[in-house]
């Protein structure tokens, strides 16, 4: 087992005060943070190349594979809170504890890949942007990525609540982004609301079905689960069964919420895409530059294009801020091997610029868009090997004790599980 002294991110553990009295919403505000971080991952630059070239080729068919994608992550998301709730355990501890060293060496093999896509599609969507907004050459805008280290640090510095409030302060601004391009775009309600029903299309479509996997594996994020377990653990919670069962509670809540945000953004971009682009039989606009570019005169004002790059900074900013959460804690998790922060988040953003200059310097723009929608796909393909042990061990009594999943809970998980798996299949089968 996982000595007691060994905590998940052991400088913010318990680090935050929760109020000994007061109405349920004074205490939901004191549990309230952790799923914003964990909603960074739903939105993050690889969403917006998968969702515009979905939404550009395929209109708001793809709606259903976003809103079922977010409904799933709400179910696992709940359960991962739950885990660090009721076990103290995140994701990687429990595995560490209750899986062979080769099980879980390559368990963290595999975390380490989908970190670093992860990581590729966040430093190519702030390249991306800052090239948009300045002027920048993307290989450069590549390179300066590797010193937000620094922000993250600096952020840390002032305490995991600080850091909180940073990352809504941003969702904030991206949410609103998108709001105001979407009283420009005035879409369809009605073909919005109709792309929400899932079509056998998407099975049967092969470049359809390369995209929906895409969102799908951009939208429920490995790392996130191991995330999750984690922060909710950054609460002093009291440890009898009457306080656990109030902060996984809360916890659900938070996530839920936050992830409906999500839900929002990603449909939005989708949305955004398709009544801008697809309804103008625009269907090969599929590069987040080409989008910037054609959203001023298609919208017909200027400022959409800004405001679709400002959003796009700040989502790959965002993304940083948890990424490196999620590699310290995957890291500590697995192996036990607790490295500075910085160092973490250095070796990480190398293994992802290499790379991406090695691309975008040999094809340009397209290279990167191309490389951020495989970057997602290899996210997906990498979602049993978190999601399988996530719900094996929230079933089990002998690890959650009384919180451990009803019957009910775990057919269900089981099947987003059994979905997942399926999907992938589909998709390796498509491309052998």
């Amino acid at each position: 087992m996982i000595p007691t002294t060994s905590r998940s991110l052991g400088d913010s553990h318990r680090s935050i005060a929760l109020p000994p009295a007061g109405g349920i919403f004074r205490r939901f505000l004191a549990f309230a943070g952790p799923g914003y971080l964990v909603a960074v991952g739903y939105m993050d630059p690889g969403n917006w190349a998968t969702d515009i070239a979905g939404g550009s080729a395929f209109g708001y068919t793809l709606l259903s594979v976003v809103l079922l994608s977010n409904l799933m992550a709400m179910v696992l998301q709940a359960l991962s809170a739950r885990l660090g709730v009721a076990a103290g355990l995140d994701l990687a501890q429990a595995c560490r504890a209750h899986y062979s060293k080769p099980v879980t060496v390559m368990l963290w093999l595999l975390c380490e890949i989908a970190i670093i896509a992860c990581d590729l599609a966040e430093v190519l969507g702030t390249a991306i942007a800052l090239k948009l907004l300045f002027g920048l050459p993307l290989v450069w805008g590549v390179i300066v990525t590797a010193v937000d280290v620094f922000l993250i640090l600096a952020l840390q510095r002032y305490g995991f609540r600080k850091l909180e409030a940073f990352i809504i302060a941003l969702l904030v601004i991206i949410a609103g982004c998108f709001v105001f391009e979407l009283i420009l775009a005035r879409p369809d309600m009605a073909a919005v609301a109709g792309g929400l029903v899932p079509t056998p299309e998407i099975l049967t479509n092969p470049a359809m079905l390369y995209i929906a996997i895409g969102i799908l594996g951009a939208t429920v994020m490995p790392h996130n689960l191991y995330l999750h377990s984690s922060i909710v653990q950054t609460r002093a919670f009291a440890q009898d069964s009457a306080g656990k069962r109030e902060a996984a509670k809360m916890a659900t809540i938070d996530g839920t919420i936050a992830l409906g945000l999500a839900f929002f953004i990603n449909a939005a971009i989708l949305i955004l895409a398709a009544a801008t682009f697809h309804t103008a039989g625009r269907t090969d606009v599929a590069e987040i530059d080409e989008a910037y570019r054609l959203l001023a005169p298609s919208l017909g004002l200027g400022a959409a294009s800004v405001v679709f790059a400002v959003a796009l900074l700040a989502s790959g900013q965002n993304s940083t801020v948890t990424g490196t959460l999620a590699g310290q804690i995957v890291m500590e998790g697995f192996l036990n091997i607790r490295l500075p922060v910085w160092a973490r988040r250095l070796v990480t953003r190398a293994l992802a610029i290499v790379p991406a200059v090695l691309v975008v310097g040999a094809s340009g723009d397209a290279g990167a868009t191309q490389l951020l929608v495989l970057s997602q796909v290899i996210l997906s393909l990498q979602l049993p090997f978190a999601v399988v042990p996530l719900v094996a061990f929230t079933g089990r009594r002998d690890i959650m004790g009384e919180f451990a999943s009803p019957i009910w809970l775990r057919l269900l998980a089981w099947g987003i599980a059994g979905i997942i798996i399926g999907l992938n299949g589909t998709l390796l089968y498509g491309m052998l």
